[in-house]
């Protein structure tokens, strides 16, 4: 073939390598055709010309982007807002559209130098165009959000009209307070909400449609993330001002462990209000205006969300965590439930907000947190359980009464008890085994574990408190202690959660218990009086050895009678009606046993006329006495509570 001919060849196969050829790959597999079909074909003959531009083409787009460089530098350095007139800033908008259009029109014979120089020169015009941009987002974000009363929320689809955004009463307000030294002016704190059926719209409608516009060009132009970025800043200080206006502090988890518990306890009601309010109304008003504004971005728009809200969620999280792992000190209990079940409550929220792939890592922290504090819950009631081991028994409560030991953990319980539910949800999940339980195993098969938990509790109490009466020399004493302690054990289980839990058959076991102690109390007291009052019957002394016995037994029983009442007459029942059930017993059997001596002292015929100088006591007197047992002195007393 002739010189010219196979130029002429050669020029065919360009011809059809690009006009079949779209994209550089698809120009490649051409050649690789064409080359394996005749050598004459090959990369060398044909690769370097397939993708040369037509140059008329290359005077186009240089004519063109000359055009848009006109067209864009104009807004670029303007030195006012573009976005103050609607036609400016849709002419912007449609010459950022056409350059982004070529840019990408043109990016496949990038290799052609002529096309790549003037491709330099675009996305040098499309980077500055961005800029502008950008900083048009930024304004338009500031001036809109100080256009909104951002502190008067609205229910949801109430409609923003009625509200009114500025006011020259308002205007005065802050005027006032600039006077008063703005400098140093502290965050106004919010008032409490009790309705989170409202949402927030920082931002007028008209100005989210000109972001969501300015965010789908950013995005276009492949600054989707310096978009994201100056919308998450923005954003991000209202929000932390938001939190702030709630009056929650930000603490490290080293200052929350240092606050002393009253101050603690405060900062956990704080922490409650703020938690629900974020998480109910702050998040959800801005996840609706990342979607407003990024829609049809869901990458964007997700990213953005999470750099608006991570630092305010860490924030919660992290006091949420600071109390989980501080101090497990029993009276703690309560406010660490109050703050496991917030959170508890608002883990829907953190799932339906947090479940991308950027923030999803939030929703397992707040799950993780939850966690460790029910595990924090069941840490305290094991720390209930040494603080009951080690109560000390070497001081006896005096007059036997009611040990401060009893009244703590009863009225702990019973507190406790009232968050059941938590409480059977935290030893569901964190309970010990029930073989760790001993003397227990007959609860076993019908018990949950929170009862077994409150059974074992009680059992510690009950060994604890016997191993204290032990301390009585007097045993009568012992078993006063005890009678005290066992009926207000019962007292403080019936007719609470604490019971239910129980059990009814508990309450019975117990109830049984304290009626032993109080005949063992009869007996170790008693029983020697009621025996010299026993009257002989076989008739074997004489008369006037009968009349010497019973002057006798009276006397002794008179010594030992008022020696128990001064005794015992300052020990102490806690319980009114205990005392009169004691009273009532010994009257019983004292009375009658009594009655019986002295008509019998009176039928004495040497006796019975001077019966009047050997009886100290009637009846009367003997009942007078019991009625003084048992009041105690001041010291022994105690509460009743």
């Amino acid at each position: 073939m002739s010189e010219n001919g196979e130029e002429k060849l050669l020029a065919m196969a360009r011809h059809i390598a690009k006009t079949l050829g779209h994209n550089n790959t698809m120009s490649d597999d051409i050649l690789q055709i064409f080359s394996n079909f005749d050598g004459r074909f090959s990369r060398e003959n044909l690769s370097d010309k397939v993708v040369d531009a037509d140059p008329r083409a290359c005077a186009a787009l240089d004519h063109s982007l000359k055009s848009l460089d006109r067209r864009i530098s104009h807004y670029v350095s303007s030195d006012r807002p573009i976005w103050a007139d609607a036609a400016d800033s849709a002419a912007f908008l449609d010459a950022v559209d056409d350059l982004v259009a070529a840019v990408a029109e043109w990016n496949h014979v990038a290799s052609d130098k002529a096309v790549a120089a003037c491709l330099v020169r675009a996305e040098d015009m499309l980077q500055h165009a961005m800029f502008r941009l950008e900083d048009e987002f930024r304004s338009l974000m500031e001036r809109g959000g100080e256009s909104f009363d951002l502190t008067r929320p609205y229910r949801t689809g109430e409609s923003t009209e009625n509200f009114p955004f500025d006011s020259d009463e308002e205007d005065e307000e802050v005027d006032e307070e600039a006077r008063n030294g703005g400098e140093e002016e502290q965050i106004p704190v919010a008032l409490p909400v009790t309705d989170y059926d409202i949402v927030i719209d920082a931002l007028p409608s008209g100005t989210i449609n000109d972001l969501h516009e300015i965010a789908k060009r950013m995005v276009a132009g492949g600054f989707g993330k310096e978009c994201s970025h100056v919308y998450s800043s923005c954003r991000r200080e209202f929000l932390e001002e938001s939190i702030s206006r709630l009056g929650l502090q930000k603490l490290s988890i080293e200052e929350v462990h240092k606050m002393p518990w009253h101050d603690l306890e405060d900062e956990i009601e704080r922490w409650i209000k703020a938690s629900n309010v974020a998480l109910k109304i702050l998040f959800p008003s801005e996840r609706r205006l990342c979607d407003r504004i990024f829609f049809g971005f869901s990458s964007a728009g997700d990213f953005s969300f999470m750099e608006v809200c991570r630092g305010s969620t860490i924030q919660l999280l992290n006091f949420a965590d600071a109390v989980a792992i501080g101090s497990r000190l029993p009276e703690r209990l309560f406010r660490i439930l109050d703050v496991f079940e917030t959170l508890r409550d608002l883990i829907p929220e953190f799932e339906s907000l947090f479940s991308d792939q950027y923030s999803v890592s939030l929703r397992n922290e707040a799950i993780t947190i939850w966690k460790r504090l029910g595990e924090a819950i069941r840490g305290i009631f094991m720390e209930l359980e040494n603080l009951i081991r080690r109560d000390p028994a070497k001081m006896a409560v005096p007059g036997g009464g009611l040990h401060p030991i009893t009244r703590y953990v009863m009225n702990y319980l019973r507190a406790a008890c009232r968050s059941r539910q938590t409480l059977e949800q935290v030893f569901e999940d964190y309970g010990h085994p029930l073989k760790e339980y001993p003397k227990l195993d007959d609860r076993v098969p019908s018990s949950s574990s929170l009862s077994v938990q409150m059974d074992w509790i009680m059992e510690l109490l009950e060994s604890n408190l016997e191993a204290k009466s032990k301390i009585y020399k007097d045993p009568g004493l012992c078993y006063v202690f005890l009678t005290n302690n066992g009926r207000y054990i019962v007292q403080k289980t019936k007719d609470s959660e604490l019971g239910t839990l129980l059990g009814d058959d508990w309450i019975r076991k117990h109830a049984l218990k304290v009626r032993q102690y109080h005949v063992h109390y009869q007996r170790s007291s008693w029983n020697k009086v009621l025996g010299i009052l026993k009257l002989d019957s076989n008739g074997s002394l004489p008369p006037n050895g009968l009349a010497k016995s019973m002057k006798e037994k009276l006397k002794l029983f008179n010594t030992l009678f008022e020696e128990i009442c001064r005794v015992q007459s300052s020990w102490f029942v806690f319980d009114d009606q205990l005392r009169e059930e004691i009273r009532i017993s010994l009257e019983k059997i004292l009375l009658p046993a009594y009655g019986s001596f002295i008509g019998r002292f009176q039928s004495v015929p040497e006796l019975g006329k001077h019966a009047d100088k050997y009886i100290k006591y009637e009846t009367e007197d003997i009942e007078a006495r019991l009625n003084d047992l048992f009041q105690g002195s001041s010291g022994s007393a105690g509460s009743r509570k």
